[in-house]
């Protein structure tokens, strides 16, 4: 059975009913001119889709935190990285990543970690290193909003993993489609990557 710790227990329920609530639902027609229109409604995101990862270049910071103060660990090394392509004039190729490697009850280790074309010279430096993401078959799932609540969105993924009794690799991925370091936090789009076996 594969858990993901440190995460506190949420209400795991709601979310699930949530999502398979408004799975299947067809569109809502448009309403005739003398009617007010319905809002529309978002489609659900994909909840544990097979997916295979691609390798990338990356150029990381690697470091520790633990889950009290993870979001502005987490941030704080991507402004490291950025901070270093910047001075080389080394554009992002493609969304920042989080690449956990370890977890426990109190915290975690990490890669915070920004695509590029090609590594570049001179490092590794400091904290900061180049290498390769990681890659092969993985599930993937979605996470929107605030990074506070992620832990029913984890909860959520470690009970689908127990259910379909799939053996997970001892990492997994954050990739933010919005940007984490400008985009306000209850805005925050995140597709989680589990790596299985």
């Amino acid at each position: 059975m594969w858990r993901l710790p440190g995460l506190r227990v949420a209400a795991v329920l709601v979310a699930v009913v949530a999502a398979s609530g408004a799975l299947g639902q067809p569109a809502t027609p448009s309403p005739p001119a003398d009617q007010p229109a319905q809002p529309s409604v978002q489609p659900p995101d994909p909840f544990g889709q097979e997916v295979i990862l691609p390798e990338r270049t990356i150029v990381f910071f690697k470091g520790t935190g633990n889950w009290d103060s993870a979001f502005e660990t987490i941030i704080e090394g991507f402004k490291a990285v950025k901070g270093v392509l910047e001075k080389r004039g080394i554009q992002a190729n493609g969304p920042l990543l989080t690449i956990y490697t370890a977890t426990d009850d109190t915290g975690f280790a990490f890669q915070a970690a920004v695509p590029v074309e090609s590594a570049p010279e001179g490092l590794p430096q400091g904290d900061i290193g180049v290498g390769k993401s990681p890659s092969g078959k993985a599930l993937k799932f979605t996470h929107r909003g605030s990074y506070d609540s992620m832990d029913t969105t984890y909860e959520a993924i470690t009970n689908h993993l127990d259910e379909k009794q799939l053996d997970a690799k001892d990492l997994f991925i954050e990739e933010y489609r919005t940007d984490p370091i400008s985009t306000p936090e209850d805005k925050l789009i995140i597709d989680v990557y589990v790596p299985i076996r």
